[in-house]
This record gives structure tokens, sequence and C-alpha cells, in this order.
């Protein structure tokens, strides 16, 4: 008479599949659960975003993870901002948020909503220039042009900043700001002339 086989328990395996940590995937990372991706997807869910962007209240739908520059650049269309680095790196992507400069790669737009927010777009236009878009054509502050947004977006910052009258003071106030042509010295010269006559 052949032996009988164990019946298997199914209350033991029910313990086991609790207790088993999910698996790993090809990379070495743990497998998401259930309800992690489920939280990931709600989270993903587009919110509705209205933007004080320029004077004008603008409205769009957005993933809530969505950076301020990707709203602005992929959502409502102002592409004068641009992007560099993606890190904070560079200052190509630099508006300004309540009057004070910001790397719009570094933020959440969903965190701005109510906030004053100026891009490139809202300072100056073709037929009005702002003093210092009209600084950096006669005086040559750009070659190829990428990072000249962000370069006048933090000039004109800088204008409202604690900033010494030397050449020195406006390259570090600057610092943040990289122009891979290497226009720095013609940039620092447009910004002095609008800043006007030095005090030292």
């Amino acid at each position: 008479m052949p032996p009988k086989l164990a019946t298997p328990d199914p209350t033991h395996a029910a313990r086991h599949a609790r207790s088993s940590p999910p698996p790993l995937m090809p990379t070495g990372r743990r497998m998401p659960t259930r309800a992690e991706t489920a939280a990931r997807a709600r989270a993903a869910a587009p919110i509705p975003l209205t933007l004080g962007v320029n004077g004008e209240d603008l409205h769009c739908e957005v993933d809530p993870r969505t950076t301020l520059l990707d709203c602005l650049r992929d959502h409502l269309g102002l592409t004068g901002t641009k992007k560099g680095c993606d890190h904070g790196q560079c200052g190509a992507c630099t508006v300004h948020i309540n009057g004070r400069r910001t790397n719009a790669c570094l933020v959440l737009a969903a965190c701005h909503q109510g906030d004053e927010i100026t891009t490139i777009e809202g300072l100056g236009t073709p037929e009005a220039l702002h003093p210092l878009q009209e600084a950096f054509v006669e005086y040559d502050g750009y070659q190829c042009g990428y990072c000249t947004a962000g370069q006048i977006m933090s000039a004109e910052a800088l204008m409202r900043e604690p900033c010494g009258p030397a050449d020195a003071d406006v390259r570090e106030a600057m610092s943040g700001n990289i122009c891979r042509c290497g226009a720095y010295s013609n940039i620092v010269a447009a910004i002095q002339h609008v800043r006007g006559p030095r005090k030292d």
C-alpha cells in the first residue's frame, strides 16, 4: 500500500507568504508591493493647477511631481526659460518667484500656486526691451544665447540685492549662472552699465 502524502497546511503557506520579503528585480532593488504601486499611481494622477505667471493666471493639469521648469515649458508654452543641467547647477532656468531668483528645475510647480512668477517673457517685449536686455545687446553679453534668459533674470534680481560696486562683486553674485561660450566679461559690463556709475 503506497504511503500517504502529507497534506499541505494552508495556514503555514499563508504565514510564509506574509513573512517573505518581496522578490528582487534584476537590478537588485526590491520589487514594490501592491500597496506601494497603488500609492504611486495615486500620486501621479494629474492635478489642476493655477499659476500666476507674468501677471496672468494660467491653468493646466500636471503630474504633482512636475517641476516648475517643465510646467512652464511643456504645459504653459513659455519656452524662454531654458533647461540646461536640470540639477540647479547652471542657472539657465532662472525665474523670479515673488521677486527672488529661483532655479525652476529645483522646485515643484504645485508648491507655487498663489505666488508671483516672472519669466523672461514677462521682463520685456521685442518692441519694449528691458534695460538689461538692451544692455546685453549693446555689450554683446551673449553668443549662442542659450544661457541668456537665465543670465538676465539673475541680473535683474541682483539689482535689488546687496551687491558691492566692483566687477568682482557682480561676478560673485552671478556665479550661479554658467555661460559655456565664456562671455562673462561682456555680461558683467552689461550689468554694470545698467547699475550706473560706480560709487567706489
